[in-house]
């Protein structure tokens, strides 16, 4: 029973929802883990650990990256390739 090939189109569309699920899943899970931070873990009063600020200066830029990724990756997905024969 052989399968029927994926169009160019329907494999595009597959891998824009993969990429965008996997971007969406590790968007959703960073920022679920620094809600957390902020609201669960105790802090000092005085001062932020140090192990704590390192794990701040870490998240901060890959929270930026994944969403500028995430909303390309989502844009994107509206520029479909035009047939030959339509104008």
């Amino acid at each position: 029973m052989p399968r029927d090939r994926y169009t160019p189109e329907e494999l595009k569309a597959r891998l824009v929802f993969a990429v965008g699920l996997g971007l969406t899943f590790s968007f959703v899970l960073a920022l679920a883990v620094i809600l957390y931070g902020l609201l669960f873990v105790t802090q000092p009063i005085n001062s932020q650990a140090p192990n704590d600020r390192a794990a701040w200066e870490l998240l901060t830029p890959m929270i930026l990256f994944l969403t500028g990724a995430l909303s390309g990756v989502l844009a994107s997905n509206g520029l479909k390739s035009r047939k030959d024969n339509e104008e």
